[in-house]
């Protein structure tokens, strides 16, 4: 048994959750999530609390605690987001490296020789508060950090200067150059 899982969901004021069968639906303030469970976990709701647990059936199944903790987590991540949100901070370290939010895309300049266009996916906001800074804004919290990660992977940072796009924070382990002479 997944001791994450045993943990109770606390359902925040304003949030409506709605399980039908394996599918969750969670409604609040900022949007609504849903999530398709597998088969070997149930949920339900109990006053003001989500239960998650394995089925009876389900003892068989090799990786159930796995998948209890797992889902305990996205339904607790879901309830969270849709009250809060979830953000990720990117800084561009470079000379001339830059970042510009147009409409519903994200024009790079990170040293190529042409500008990199990046689709901003539904559900995202990415806000540029400065030329060097991206905060990448979202109430699903894995969509927020793939998207991160896809911008971070367009120039992630190299060892020997620095350059490149980073998490806020990021420790970047630094290489000597080679050495005149």
């Amino acid at each position: 048994m997944s001791r994450v899982g045993k943990k109770p969901i606390q359902i925040i004021k304003g949030v409506k959750v709605s399980i039908n069968g394996d599918s969750v639906l969670v409604e609040g303030p900022k949007g609504k999530l849903s999530l398709e469970m597998h088969p070997a976990i149930k949920a339900e709701v109990k006053g003001e609390q989500i239960i998650v647990a394995p089925h009876e059936k389900s003892g068989s199944l090799k990786n159930a605690g796995a998948l209890h903790g797992l889902t305990r987590s996205l339904i607790n991540n879901m309830v969270l987001g849709v009250t809060s949100g979830y953000q990720k901070e990117l800084e561009i370290q470079g000379v001339g490296f830059r970042a510009q939010v147009t409409g519903k895309k994200l024009v790079l300049l990170v040293g190529f020789s042409h500008p990199v266009d990046f689709q901003i996916p539904e559900g995202i906001v990415i806000e540029a508060p400065k030329p060097t800074q991206l905060i990448i804004k979202g109430i699903d919290k894995h969509k927020v950090g793939q998207v991160a990660a896809e911008i971070r992977d367009i120039f992630p940072p190299e060892p020997y200067k620095g350059k490149g796009i980073r998490y806020l924070g990021e420790y970047v382990r630094r290489k000597v150059g080679k050495a005149v002479g």
